[in-house]
Parts: C-alpha cells; structure tokens; sequence
C-alpha cells in the first residue's frame, strides 16, 4: 500500500515537472515568433485577419514547350537562311571575278595575238617593199608596167611611157640633169616635189614612179599624150 502511494506520488511529480517544460517552451517560442514577425504581420495576426497576398508579387508564366520549340525552329530556319544568302553571295562573287578573270585574259591575249598579227603583216609588208625595190631596181619597167593598171592604161600608153622616160633618164633612178637639176625616172624639178609619195625618193624607184604616172595623168592625161608634147617641144 505504503509502495503504490510512492509511486503514484512520483509519477504525479514526473508529470508535473514535464508539464512545466511543456509550458515553458510554449512560452520560448512564442516570444520568438513575435520578436521575428513584422509588425504589419503581428497586428494581422492579432486582429484575427488573414495576410493578403500581393498580386504583383506573382510568377510570370513561363511560355510553353511548344511556344519554345516554335521559337527555336524560326530561328534556326532564319540562321540557315542567312547561312545560304551568304554563300549565295559568295559564290556570286566568286564566279564574277572569275568571269572579269576570263574576259580581261581573253582580251589581253586577243590584244597580244592582234599585235603579233600587225607586226607580222608589218614585216611582211617590209619585206615585200624591200623585195619590190630590189625588183623596181633592177627592173623598173615591169614596176612602172604593174603600177599603170590603177589608171587603167594598157600596153599602148606603156609604149609611149617607156619611149619618153628612156629620153629623160633612161630608166635610171639615180639620173640627175647637170644644168636643171631635174632627178630620177620621171626627171622631176625641182626633186623634192616627188616627196608627195615619200621621203624616200631619192632613192626608191617606185617613190618616182608613183610620182610620175600621177603627174602625167594630172597634166596630161595619158603617157601618150605626154609623149607627144615632148615630141612637139622637148620636154613634158
């Protein structure tokens, strides 16, 4: 009996004993909550109203997942737009240059082929009057013959031709009267009017002859009619 009365006692003390723990936590905690608490939160709650939330203070929705995917699908489709107008751009300049390339080749070697064309037929042209001065030397009978055709004159006004310029200098390109200073096939006086078919007429026989089928033809009219006049007064 005397044992039950002891345990009951101290069971009675034990719980007494939490109990004010208990007590004095609450107690603790509640201090706290008050000493942290703002003082706008703390009049709420001592009002007994609710905190009212803030309707700034809410999170922007976020776009969706296709939203995002569409986004990302125009933007690479504009990347490889770009990426392809680049290289279009390129290539286009590329192949431009390329032709200007191509045409300034073309042209110099068409400038450098025309040249060599002019130079050849140049030399050729050299060559010819070389070899017909040395035919016109030796024979300037068949030059003079060769160059009646562009007056249109035959054989017949080269018979008179040949009787006349073999009375004046019997053919000789060289031949110079002493006392008029009359020069070369044809006797021109003074002899620098033969300069009219070049500076050369001193010693080039078709320079001369040039000269005198243009002076008959200028005075007389034909080779014949020329000689007839030297026939008539002696000279033409």
């Amino acid at each position: 009996m005397h044992r039950r009365r002891r345990h009951l006692r101290r069971l009675g003390l034990g719980l007494g004993f939490i109990t004010s723990i208990i007590v004095l936590a609450t107690l603790v905690t509640g201090w706290v909550v008050d000493s942290a608490a703002p003082p706008n939160a703390v009049a709420s709650m001592d009002s007994g109203a609710l905190p009212q939330v803030n309707s700034k203070a809410q999170v922007t929705p976020q776009p969706s997942l296709e939203r995002q995917l569409a986004e990302a699908a125009e933007a690479q489709v504009a990347a490889e737009a770009a990426r392809a107008k680049a290289e279009a751009e390129a290539k286009a300049k590329a192949e431009a240059e390329a032709k200007a390339k191509a045409e300034a080749e073309a042209k110099a070697k068409a400038e450098a082929e025309a040249a060599a064309r002019a130079e050849a037929e140049r030399q050729a042209a050299a060559e010819e009057a070389a070899r017909s001065l040395e035919r016109a030397a030796e024979d300037p009978k068949s030059a003079a013959r060769a160059l009646m055709a562009d007056y249109g004159w035959g054989d017949d006004q080269f018979s008179c031709l040949d009787r006349l310029w073999t009375r004046e200098s019997n053919w000789r390109h060289t031949a110079e009267n002493p006392s008029s200073g009359a020069y070369g096939i044809p006797q021109s006086l003074p002899a620098s009017k033969m300069s009219r078919f070049g500076d050369d007429y001193r010693t080039n026989p078709i320079t001369q002859i040039e000269w005198g089928l243009w002076y008959i033809d200028d005075r007389y009219g034909t080779p014949c009619e020329a000689w007839g006049h030297s026939e008539a007064v002696g000279w033409y």
